[in-house]
């Protein structure tokens, strides 16, 4: 089963496996949004767009579309 960041609950954890590199804005590759990194989720806005996860030691505001395109594994 595939899994995007989009799928995470708040305050769960996740290692960043893939990135659509078409997708994804240059400015979260530089954030360390990068296979291998672990991703959190740790707020939904009201709405449920944008997504704020912290990625490596940085706190990201993450449209969902984008977060979409972030494949990742949870541990287990």
């Amino acid at each position: 089963m595939d899994l995007n960041s989009s799928s995470l609950k708040i305050g769960e954890t996740a290692t960043i496996t893939a990135v659509n590199l078409d997708e994804i804005p240059l400015k979260l590759l530089e954030m360390g949004c990068l296979p291998g990194n672990q991703i959190t989720l740790l707020q939904v806005a009201p709405f449920g767009d944008p997504l704020y996860f912290n990625v490596n030691d940085s706190h990201v505001a993450i449209r969902l579309e984008t977060a979409k395109e972030i494949s990742i594994q949870k541990a287990h």
